[in-house]
């Protein structure tokens, strides 16, 4: 796959929109212990590093592995930060302990430091230290140009990785050996590496929504749901398509229409304003209307970004409202042991006038392609 020049990433722009919504009365201080958080701030990639946001400075404190890189990923996306080093986890501390000296209340991030930590940090730092919730997640959901053109770009390679492999599934593959060759192909086409543990569930197996891929051969009559994504710079693509080894039962063709129609529907229902519950209503009602609603057993769909599972959720669960730019998925899918599955998805960018899709393979049938001629 040919490279493309990307919009760069607003990474200057982002501590201080999140700083003009802490305030200072209630928190002085931010501690961000999340990696992802980390990253989307920084720019830092590193496994190891804290950042501290205050009204006026941004500290990222790592250790010495990341010395160099951290200055350099930092300077690279134009933040206007300062990087100190420790060597030991104690140094780490202490640094932070004398950041944060004199700040009478210090939020950090109560979904994601976990309890020792923070009776350590507490306790060694001192100050009064009060729990946040989606203090950072709040900007992240809403992706820049530079995110949404690498979110493009990953979902390209995913398409074209499973373009170039399909035509392996009349050759009767394991779901291993087929994972293992459409992962191969996402890297060849330009991709870090897979955006999380690819599914391919054949048979009996698709029944099982989060399957993995085993010695299962995937032969004639059988169900395959395929769900993968590939991983660019950090961000996520997302998509499953579901196929039949050769012509489809009159059961087959009639789950897929029935969970193509439905997906449809969700992706059609995507806007500015809409709402998360009502998006899985869409496609969990017409699911139910054919009578089959009682084997749709998970959430209609997610944000995607540099996690592949973040907010905003389109789920029975939660009531999020769409806006512009968030980035979706719209997966409906119908299970059962003694039929197997079927999954469609696509990943959405949602515009002022709906939505666009990110992926494009087609989906029209469970048919294979045929294959090419020479």
């Amino acid at each position: 796959m040919t490279a493309i020049a990307l919009t760069p990433m607003d990474l200057a722009g982002r501590a201080p929109r999140v700083r003009a919504d802490l305030d200072p009365n209630d928190i002085s201080a931010l501690f961000v212990s999340n990696l992802t958080n980390v990253r989307w701030l920084s720019g830092f990639t590193g496994s190891n590093g804290w950042l501290v946001l205050s009204g006026d400075q941004l500290v990222l404190v790592t250790d010495g592995r990341y010395a160099e890189q951290a200055v350099d990923q930092l300077a690279a996306g134009n933040v206007d930060a300062t990087v100190l080093v420790g060597t030991t986890r104690a140094q780490m501390i202490n640094h932070v302990r004398t950041l944060l000296d004199g700040h009478p209340s210090i939020g950090f991030e109560g979904g994601h430091l976990t309890y020792a930590d923070h009776a350590t940090l507490s306790g060694e730092i001192g100050g009064t230290w009060v729990p946040t919730a989606g203090v950072i997640e709040t900007h992240r959901r809403t992706k820049d140009a530079g995110e949404i053109d690498r979110m493009r770009y990953a979902a390209a390679i995913a398409d074209d990785a499973l373009a170039a492999t399909l035509t392996l599934l009349r050759d009767e593959p394991t779901e291993s050996g087929f994972r293992d060759q459409l992962e191969w192909e996402m890297r060849r086409c330009g991709a870090d590496g897979p955006s999380f543990d690819t599914i391919v569930a054949a048979g009996a197996n698709a029944a099982l929504p989060h399957h993995h891929p085993d010695s299962t051969r995937i032969v004639e009559g059988m169900t395959v749901v395929v769900d993968f994504g590939a991983l660019y710079d950090g961000y996520h693509s997302d998509m499953t398509r579901t196929f039949t080894i050769g012509d489809p039962t009159a059961q087959q063709q009639e789950v897929y229409e029935v969970v193509l129609a439905a997906q449809r529907a969700g992706v059609a229902a995507v806007a500015p304003g809409a709402r998360g519950q009502a998006l899985d209503a869409v496609c969990r009602d017409h699911i139910a209307s054919a009578g089959w609603g009682e084997w749709f057993n998970h959430g209609t769909g997610h944000g995607v970004g540099l996690q592949i599972h973040e907010s905003p959720w389109l789920t029975l669960s939660y009531d999020d409202t769409l806006a512009v730019s968030d980035v979706v998925t719209v997966e409906p899918g119908v299970y059962r042991k003694d039929f197997g599955g079927v999954r469609i998805e696509d990943m959405v960018l949602v515009t002022t006038d709906g939505c666009q899709s990110l992926t494009t393979t087609p989906k029209d049938s469970p048919c294979l392609p045929s294959p090419p001629t020479n």
